[in-house]
């Protein structure tokens, strides 16, 4: 684990390696509630707070989250800066509304973005080590994301070794992302879990409680290319990682839904979730984030009380 781990194992002779400290890591917070508790807590909640949060603010708050994302195969460098040009001229058009938060691209296309990005406040966002699978070898992924870094890229996206999570091999994933995010040469790191691989609310939150140890400063859902994607009820188990280590520790890790998100009422379910379980401070402080491609022509529209489509 990265030099931030608090875990102390014990040095017992019959101590099981590697897994000792990862258990111990485990161990400080409350075991995951099972499914069908945590399904039902969801409904709880997004029943009795969701209609409340739909407000003109608060929809302005969620396109102040968002992560426009182009991550297809027909991307080119021209496509690319066309998209990039439609965030400048959206800014340009709606002063009044928020910016976004992040362009979201793949590593080469870092340069594109960073060069021809003029709205003001607006990061630009690379996945990276081997996105989506995350398999290929420990030195392409770092090799990946130090090159997006040195092209522009401010903020990096990278997937968690599910196999190996999957194997109990927690070492290898959280070496790996350990020394992704020291590629990232002290810009923001978000661990993607991919939850629908992991299928129990137990498994969730080992991989939160792995990869915020291990140096995530936000945990994001999904790739969004296999299915389930991003669900409510994965949300709720990280976002409860996520406050118990502010209580651990008083660091604020961030939270990024995506995979699937691609309605208003849709994106009202994540930030109720967060809003609810983690406070107005991961609102206020830019630790909500929302990947989508769709999203945002819905969210500007439902603003501006017209159909349109800037993006």
């Amino acid at each position: 684990m990265s030099e931030n781990c608090h875990c102390h194992p014990h040095h017992h002779e019959d101590e099981e390696r590697p897994h000792s400290k990862y258990e111990q890591a485990f161990g400080k917070f409350s075991p995951a509630p099972d499914d069908a508790a945590v399904h039902n807590a969801v409904t709880r909640l997004l029943e009795e707070k969701k209609a409340g949060y739909d407000t003109p603010e608060v929809k302005k708050q969620l396109l102040a989250a968002v992560e426009l994302t182009t991550l297809k195969v027909t991307d080119s460098q021209e496509s690319v800066l066309r998209f990039t040009e439609k965030v400048n001229r959206f800014a340009d058009q709606h002063p009044d509304l928020p910016s976004l938060a992040t362009i979201c691209v793949y590593p080469n296309f870092a340069r594109i973005v960073s060069e021809s990005l003029e709205a003001d406040g607006v990061e630009v966002a690379c996945v990276s080590g081997g996105f989506p699978s995350s398999q290929t070898f420990l030195e392409v992924k770092t090799t990946e994301t130090a090159l997006a870094i040195h092209d522009g890229a401010t903020e990096i996206d990278c997937v968690l070794n599910v196999g190996s999570f999957l194997s109990g091999d927690y070492e290898t994933c959280s070496d790996e992302i350990s020394e992704i995010k020291a590629a990232c040469s002290g810009r923001p790191l978000k661990v993607i879990l991919e939850t629908g691989a992991l299928t129990t609310s137990d498994a969730i939150k080992r991989a939160s409680i792995l990869s915020i140890y291990a140096g995530a400063d936000f945990i994001k859902t999904s790739t969004g290319k296999i299915e389930p994607a991003a669900t409510p009820e994965a949300a709720f188990v990280m976002c409860q990682t996520i406050r118990e280590y502010f209580e651990l520790t008083g660091t604020r890790i961030g939270f990024k839904a995506a995979g699937g998100i691609s309605t208003v009422s849709d994106a009202l379910s994540y930030y109720t979730i967060v809003r609810e379980l983690l406070g107005p401070e991961w609102i206020s402080e830019g630790l909500f984030r929302i990947g989508t491609s769709r999203l945002a022509n819905l969210l500007v529209s439902d603003i501006i009380g017209e159909d349109c489509k800037p993006f």
